[in-house]
């Protein structure tokens, strides 16, 4: 596998061109404007760099969470119904009408292509936020991808999530190349981060020190510190 292509849609949404595969994370292509969540208003301040038209097509779309709209907004959810493969929590899978797939973390689905390649994808740990968060945040995953042509080394996308145990271990199972590493230290309500701040990027870094760190989910929204 040649290093995957990358490119920077806008706050959590990557197109990632590998394998001779096509995959978009968190997908968000709303302009600017405020969105009500139940605990707080979640404000963007810039449109994507590409619209939905421009990444088409799409073999899989690889959803942290559908909860929080810096994450998915309105046009993301409408966007799903145009790829034919969902890959989200199980929860998510539940709330999102069509055909997502829900993945417990280190559970796994592969796709392949005609006579080609194959892309194993195993769900991995996260946290959004510091420990006992989750009955607030809700659930969140995030995802190594590996190619049948190069099964040992791996692409990881870790969705919204701190520095902790679970992304230690990550590093522990798999041989990573690139890391896209959600950061912006998000924070809304209380003093405390929801992703990844500096210390928990170098953190990040040190536990895969062969990998090209990509920061992304840093900007774009108003709650990112």
């Amino acid at each position: 596998m040649a290093h995957p292509k990358i490119t920077l849609v806008g706050g959590p949404t990557a197109l990632i061109e590998a394998g001779g595969f096509r995959l978009l994370t968190d997908p968000t292509f709303d302009p600017p404007g405020a969105y009500r969540l139940p605990y707080v208003t979640l404000t963007k301040t810039a449109g994507p760099s590409l619209p939905a038209a421009a990444v088409e097509p799409i073999d899989a779309v690889l959803l942290s969470h559908d909860q929080h709209a810096d994450n998915l907004d309105h046009s993301g959810r409408a966007f799903l119904a145009t790829v034919p493969r969902v890959l989200t929590t199980v929860v998510s899978a539940r709330r999102l009408a069509g055909g997502a797939q829900g993945l417990a973390p280190w559970e796994g689905t592969t796709l392949a292509k005609p006579g080609g390649n194959s892309l194993h994808i195993t769900a991995t740990p996260a946290r959004h936020g510091p420990a006992g968060i989750e009955p607030l945040s809700g659930d969140v995953i995030g995802f190594v991808l590996t190619f049948s042509d190069q099964p040992d080394r791996s692409v990881y996308v870790t969705g919204d999530t701190v520095w902790y145990d679970g992304i230690a271990e990550v590093a522990r199972r798999f041989k990573v190349d690139v890391v896209l590493l959600f950061a912006g230290a998000a924070q809304t309500r209380g003093p405390f981060h929801l992703t990844m701040d500096t210390n928990d990027a170098i953190e990040t870094a040190h536990a895969f020190p062969d990998a090209l760190i990509v920061p992304i989910h840093r900007d774009s929204w108003a709650h990112f510190t």
